[in-house]
């Protein structure tokens, strides 16, 4: 996604130009709420930022919305938090439309257990045990200032927010809360793999193509848009 949005903006701002991302996603993980900035000398309208980067991107790709930010303003370091989403279709039968955008598992799942397991989560905590091992990020300590999850029908959602997230966290969550779900573990378990420190003792890692970055929190003083949707 990076290398398209900065061959497109340049293309409308008639110069190179690199993009600096809120937040890097695995291939296959989904955006609503990604937020870039860049450094340009190139004068445009927001319109034609706009216009001019959407007709260049794949479909699959859109900007949503643009404006000049204060130099203080930096799309990463300058975020207070950031929110995902992720989904599950849970039923017998798998779904052609929604296959690429939800983890289809077919056995029940609990999701009262799932949500009694994700608050043991909740707060400061070393989440090595929920890290990918090629994580490179100086330290495994986060805070989950927000987690949930619920069934709507035959769909199961996980809302997580945290200061910051580390390589493969939401998957790695997920996969150990499915598997609570699934009546494999038991909902203490979840603490369990928590204090352990170490990525063997959970569960799998849930596939890619569930996960959605939704939105991306600044401090007010930046005038930041909330996520406009799709």
């Amino acid at each position: 996604m990076q290398q398209r949005i900065e061959e497109a903006l340049t293309l409308v701002a008639n110069e190179a130009v690199d993009v600096i991302c809120a937040g890097r996603t695995d291939t296959g993980v989904h955006a609503t709420g990604q937020v870039v900035h860049f450094d340009t000398s190139s004068k445009r309208s927001r319109r034609g930022w706009l216009l001019g980067a959407n007709s260049s991107l794949p479909d699959d790709i859109n900007v949503t919305w643009a404006q000049p930010v204060d130099e203080q303003f930096h799309a990463r370091f300058s975020a207070t938090a950031r929110s995902y989403r992720y989904r599950i279709l849970n039923r017998l039968q798998r779904s052609a439309l929604y296959r690429h955008r939800a983890w289809w598992v077919y056995q029940p799942l609990d999701a009262g257990r799932m949500n009694d397991a994700a608050q043991l989560l909740l707060g400061r905590h070393d989440f090595s045990a929920f890290r990918a091992a090629g994580c490179q990020a100086s330290t495994a300590v986060r805070e989950i200032t927000k987690i949930a999850v619920h069934r709507d029908g035959d769909w199961l959602t996980l809302e997580v927010t945290a200061n910051a997230f580390l390589q493969h966290m939401v998957r790695n969550i997920t996969g150990t809360l499915a598997a609570i779900g699934l009546g494999e573990q038991d909902v203490q378990w979840a603490a369990q793999v928590l204090e352990s420190k170490d990525r063997k003792a959970g569960g799998i890692a849930a596939p890619s193509h569930g996960l959605t970055l939704t939105s991306v929190d600044y401090p007010s003083s930046f005038g930041i848009p909330d996520a406009l949707g799709y």
